[in-house]
């Protein structure tokens, strides 16, 4: 790749940031999108606002980039809450070493890898990128002590301040423990894997095992049921009223209907019931004991106890651990049998090992856009192509990287599906599990199988020996940062400007008013 072609990545992805930092600076100006950038409340608040022309509105404006930048901890801490700063001082750290990984190779290591060898100079928009790796130094060269310190002065300072940012980040969430209310969940374990007994109920069984074994600690329980809303609409009427009229023996009257809505992709009610007589109810209720409970203790300590403790010698039966927050309980996923869920983690392995390998065919692809220098040998119909204006350019310098973020897209969602099939009992858990796998996909197929996959493009061949690979790959692996260049220009420029105008939150809006206008 050329300096032309990652100064034409460059001048694109610039030009893409400020249009959609200008149409953002427009947009959250216009009463019709305050839902999608300021929430419910504040969009009501404003309504009346909808019918005004205000030229202001439609003019780009930089206040909202200098209030941010002057927003304090404090501020954020309040408004945002902790996840905010510590998103905000990941920023912070990532700018400093940046910036010091700038001035270090801009007048430390580039000089010393651009004259590495002795040979014919071009102009510099007509030099090769990998003309500035480490790979065009000579070999025993007595300047790789520059680039070995270089090297480790960004290594000391970034793990340096690491080590501030952590002891700064665990202050703030010490102070966040220590200034925040009990919450029911600490006090809450969540009891899988209860053993059925002939005679007796799944609830029965839960008080008998926790009083026996945790008598002092041991409070109540709440077995879940899958028996949906109308059980809890049936148990809040009893203990409101204490009576019921025998001659209509009903939990709700039948001629009463759900208002049902669509959920977005599945198709199904997103707050569905079904009405049944109060008999049928209590005759299938312990039918639908989902062998899963909410125990709760009189101490957090006790809880900790019963929930890092193993209960019985079957490690099937009786697992316990502690329950997530109200807000946060995957409630699908908590009726499904304990012992199902190591056969749901290996399906998800194997399934997310399919997908990692099905993703090496668009990335060998990518790496082929980004080595069209070298498939243009073997390939002699893209000559024509490459020879017009400004086409090589874009096509070496920003296509690869904007396929591959297209690509990439399509990872989260399906990482999230496969988290879910997994039976995390939380969103927390989901989202953790997921981000997990998002990691180790991008560590593999962007770094790794990009590697490999340029490397075979460029310079190896089956008549390689094995005595020639390492030395090989050494020249090669240093020319493949080329491309990460343009995904990170891509990637961390255009896709972020992306994120701050919420393009799935605008279509969704957009698709809300066209429907509400049309009805």
């Amino acid at each position: 790749m050329k300096i032309s072609a990652l100064m034409t990545s460059a001048g694109i992805n610039i030009g893409i940031c400020v249009l959609l930092w200008s149409l953002y600076s427009v947009l959250r100006k216009q009463p019709a999108f305050v839902r999608v950038y300021f929430g419910r409340r504040i969009a009501e608040e404003n309504r009346l606002l909808r019918e005004a022309f205000i030229l202001e509105r439609f003019v780009p404006s930089t206040g909202w980039i200098v209030k941010a930048l002057q927003c304090t901890e404090e501020e954020l801490l309040a408004a945002a809450g902790l996840d905010a700063v510590a998103f905000n001082r990941m920023l912070v750290f990532s700018i400093r070493i940046f910036s010091l990984a700038a001035i270090l190779c801009l007048f430390g290591i580039l000089p010393v890898h651009y004259f590495g060898r002795k040979m014919h100079r071009l102009e510099i928009s007509s030099e090769q990128l990998h003309m500035f790796t480490v790979g065009n130094v000579e070999v025993q060269s007595r300047w790789l002590w520059v680039h070995s310190i270089v090297l480790y002065i960004i290594s000391g300072v970034a793990c340096f301040l690491l080590y501030v940012e952590y002891g700064h980040i665990a202050r703030l969430r010490l102070l966040h423990l220590k200034r925040a209310t009990l919450n029911p969940g600490q006090f809450t374990v969540l009891v899988r894997g209860i053993p059925k007994t002939a005679n007796e109920s799944c609830s029965s069984d839960v008080d008998d095992f926790f009083t026996k074994y945790h008598a002092s600690s041991y409070l109540f329980h709440q077995v879940v049921y899958k028996a949906g809303k109308v059980q809890k609409i049936m148990t809040g009427a009893k203990k409101a009223c204490g009576m019921s009229d025998p001659s209509t023996d009903t939990t709700l009257d039948q001629r009463c209907k759900a208002v049902t809505y669509p959920c977005c992709l599945c198709g199904a009610s997103s707050d569905s019931f079904q009405l049944l007589p109060t008999d049928e109810v209590a005759k299938n209720i312990d039918k639908k004991e989902c062998a899963a409970a909410f125990v709760f203790f009189k101490t957090r300590y006790g809880a900790l106890v019963a929930s890092e403790a193993l209960q019985t010698s079957n490690p099937t039966k009786w697992v316990t651990d502690l329950a997530p927050e109200p807000d946060d309980v995957y409630w699908s996923n908590i009726w499904l049998p304990y012992k199902q869920l190591w056969i749901r983690r290996i399906a998800t392995v194997l399934g997310s090992l399919v997908f990692l390998v099905l993703f090496v065919v668009p990335v060998a692809f990518i790496q082929g856009l980004s080595q069209l220098d070298q498939l243009q040998k073997k390939l002699p119909f893209l000559d024509g192509l490459l020879k017009k204006p400004y086409m090589s350019q874009i096509i070496t310098g920003y296509l690869p990287s904007v396929i591959l973020l297209l690509f990439l897209y399509t990872v989260s969602p399906i990482m999230i599906l496969f988290s879910t099939m997994e039976g995390p009992t939380s969103h927390s858990e989901r989202k953790k599990s997921a981000c997990s796998k998002v990691l180790h996909f991008y560590i593999w197929n962007v770094f790794f199988v990009s590697l490999a996959s340029g490397a075979v493009i460029n310079q190896l061949n089956p008549s390689s020996s094995t005595k020639d690979i390492a030395v090989r790959l050494a020249h090669v692996i240093p020319e493949q940062t080329t491309f990460f260049i343009t995904y990170v220009l891509t990637s961390g420029w255009a896709s972020l400007s992306s994120e701050l105008m919420q393009l799935f939150g605008l279509i969704y809006n957009f698709i809300i008013n066209c429907s509400m206008f049309t009805a």
